[in-house]
C-alpha cells in the first residue's frame, strides 16, 4: 500500500478547501448562471473524489488496528561534516 494515514488526511484536507472555495465561488452574485452551474458540477467532482480518500483512509486504518498492515518508519540520515 503506496499510501500513509498522512498523506491521505494530506490529500481529503485539500480536496475540502477546494470544496470550500468552489462553494464560495458557485454563491457570487456577479457570475452568470452557467458559471455558478459549472462551479456546482465540480463540487460534485470533488465529494466524489472526497468521499473515495475517506473510504481508503477508513479502510487503511481498520487495517492497522487489525494488524494486517504495518506502516513502515522511514529514519531520516544526515551527514553534516
Amino acid at each position: 500500500m503506496a499510501e500513509t494515514v498522512g498523506s491521505l488526511v494530506d490529500k481529503i484536507t485539500i480536496v475540502e478547501l477546494k470544496i470550500y472555495h468552489m462553494l464560495e465561488q458557485a454563491e457570487r452574485a456577479d457570475r452568470p448562471p452557467e458559471f455558478r452551474e459549472s462551479c456546482l458540477d465540480r463540487v460534485a467532482v470533488m465529494r466524489e473524489q472526497r468521499d473515495d480518500l475517506a473510504a481508503e483512509l477508513t479502510a487503511l486504518v481498520g487495517d492497522i488496528a487489525a494488524g494486517r498492515h504495518a506502516p513502515k518508519v522511514y529514519r531520516q540520515f544526515k551527514m553534516y561534516n
